[in-house]
């Protein structure tokens, strides 16, 4: 989610007053363009591996984090036999990015195996990388099957949404929390993008899916499960301190991002997503999470470590 100038989704300070085109989209539009970003161009005249997209507009002019993950896996998808789907994937994050400049990536066949395909994706602007993954995949296959079980929490169609949770608050902060996005966030806690949380805490647990139906295509589900996974990891770290997203003094920056796909899952359908943050040291704070069905099995984990910067006056 937020951070700044050296991660790719940092959030602006002041806040601005004009949170840009997201309020004025209607869901349906948010999901179209985050569909139009993640259809990459090849571009054979750079290379057999070579591919272009855009990005989604940003009242911060920066690109999301997860917008480029997402990006950087089908980049990796369109260079893998249709049989092997992708099982895990390492990134870190570079450099910000510009949403108003087109997105090189470039992809490198690392290993072709028997059942594994290995491949690494540098995203790049101007000339510089600003996001470095590697990604595998593997043809399905049988073997031991266990998974921890997912915990016991209300509904999503009980939840509020987020805009429904700041429905009466018009600062420009809440004005930014609430504009629109291509997937809806249910949290089962208090939200802490405009105040902090009463009780201070480790975990948390949010219901997600996207605002529309999606075509059933299993790669792009991964591509937007991908997506999707960037936003709120990093929450816990600030409840565990009595922190929330708008605290002016408070600089946040995601490192790097792995993720690992178990199960099948369709993410125009409710998801939880289950939060936990272990640890918290050395201006560095990790989040690690799984993602479930709403039948209770275990479609992907995720951990991302972020930089928390705090003033000394205010530690």
């Amino acid at each position: 989610m937020p951070g700044t100038d050296t991660d790719t989704h940092p959030i602006p300070d002041p806040l601005p007053s004009d949170p840009g085109d997201g309020l004025r989209q209607s869901p349906q539009a948010t999901l179209r363009g985050l569909l139009a970003v993640l259809a990459l161009a090849p571009q054979p005249a750079q290379g057999p591996d070579v591919f272009v997209g855009q990005s989604q507009r940003q009242p911060w002019g920066r690109v999301f984090g997860g917008q480029v993950l997402a990006q950087s896996l089908v980049a990796a998808q369109h260079t893998v036999d249709d049989d092997r789907g992708v099982h895990s994937m390492h990134g870190y994050f570079l450099r910000a990015g510009d949403s108003n400049e087109p997105i090189g990536f470039q992809v490198e066949r690392l290993r072709d195996g028997h059942s594994f395909s290995a491949r690494q994706v540098t995203a790049s602007q101007f000339g510089r990388p600003i996001l470095s993954m590697i990604a595998s995949f593997q043809t399905a296959a049988s073997g031991l099957d266990h998974q921890m079980p997912m915990p016991d929490v209300p509904a999503p169609e009980s939840l509020p949404t987020i805009t429904e949770r700041y429905a009466d608050d018009h600062t420009a902060a809440a004005q930014y929390w609430t504009r629109q996005r291509p997937i809806d966030l249910r949290h089962v806690e208090q939200p802490i993008f405009v105040h902090s949380a009463p009780e201070r805490a480790r975990h948390q647990a949010v219901w997600m899916k996207a605002v529309g139906r999606l075509p059933d295509d299993p790669r792009l589900h991964t591509a937007v499960l991908a997506y999707a996974s960037d936003y709120v990891l990093l929450e816990p770290v600030l409840r565990a301190h009595g922190r929330n997203w708008s605290d002016p003094d408070f600089k946040v920056a995601s490192l790097d991002h792995a993720m690992w796909w178990h199960r099948p899952a369709r993410t125009d359908e409710w998801l939880l997503y289950v939060h936990d943050s272990p640890s918290a040291s050395g201006a560095r704070g990790l989040g690690v999470g799984r993602i479930y069905t709403r039948d209770g099995v275990l479609a992907a984990s995720v951990a991302q470590e972020g930089m928390f910067r705090v003033p000394a006056a205010a530690l």
